[in-house]
């Protein structure tokens, strides 16, 4: 990151965009970002520049309907990568404490020496237990997987009621909801099966979705049990996807018009 400092300056348009790509190319080098995660990102910030790089009003809705979920769960676990690790390790320690959450390290590319780093990383953020990490006789499968994600701890994902998947892969998705649990992701792309599967997709990028739901959780939690209730039950995830899709096309639509102004 050092080299990145000094090379780009903070008045840079694309800084911020440009100091994550940094952080998880460093992530890679301290083994805590599996490679591919170099791509998975290329594909979420090729989505996120078309949203602008911000929130769209569309995100908080989803964002809300989250918190609300996490907060009337009995068992909620957030699942953490090696990417939101680098991302948003503090935001997500936080919201952890916000919704009583467990914290869960869960791995498509998984190594003993990724699962300690990413340990690492989370209790260098705060984090008094952090689970999926040494897991002996507390090592579950998840059926229908048969890559290493399929691995869950008993004492976490397994016993979920709730699961906050941000940046997962779709088939678990899937699978997750099939064992009765609720699935909470982050998803820039609206048309994966990870967002079209979950229960509530937020369509945005992972720290800024993070960074607004520690805000909304400061607000759901002075609201009683009913008013969440409420929140969940008016919420469809299937026209807030549409909503986004509708979003993107418009801002596409936009931008065309105005480089042809500009041309």
């Amino acid at each position: 990151m050092v080299r990145f400092l000094t090379e780009v300056p903070e008045d840079h348009p694309r800084y911020l965009s440009l100091k994550e790509r940094h952080a998880i190319i460093d992530g890679m080098h301290q083994k805590i970002v599996a490679e591919a995660g170099l791509i998975a990102h290329g594909r979420g910030e090729a989505f996120d520049y078309i949203l602008g790089e911000e929130t769209p009003a569309y995100a908080l809705i989803q964002e809300e309907a989250a918190v609300a979920i996490l907060l009337l769960a009995e068992h909620p676990v957030i699942s953490v990568n090696g990417n939101v690790a680098v991302l948003c390790p503090k935001e997500l320690v936080q919201l952890a404490e916000k919704t009583s959450a467990k914290l869960e390290v869960n791995l498509f590319y998984r190594t003993k020496e990724r699962e300690k780093n990413i340990e690492s990383v989370l209790k260098d953020a705060g984090a008094k237990e952090v689970l999926g990490v040494h897991l002996g006789d507390r090592a579950k499968s998840i059926p229908e997987i048969t890559h290493k994600r399929r691995i869950v701890d008993l004492n976490g994902i397994f016993l979920a009621d709730v699961v906050f998947v941000p940046l997962e892969d779709g088939d678990r998705t899937m699978v997750l909801r099939k064992m009765g649990k609720k699935v909470i992701s982050v998803d820039l792309n609206p048309m994966s099966r990870t967002s079209v599967w979950s229960n509530v997709t937020i369509v945005n990028h992972v720290r800024r979705a993070t960074r607004e739901m520690l805000d909304i959780a400061d607000d759901l939690t002075k609201k009683s049990k009913e008013e969440l209730i409420t929140i969940i039950d008016k919420y469809d995830n299937n026209n807030l996807l549409q909503d986004s899709l509708r979003f993107m096309s418009d801002r596409l639509i936009k931008l065309a018009q105005k480089q042809l102004k500009e041309g």
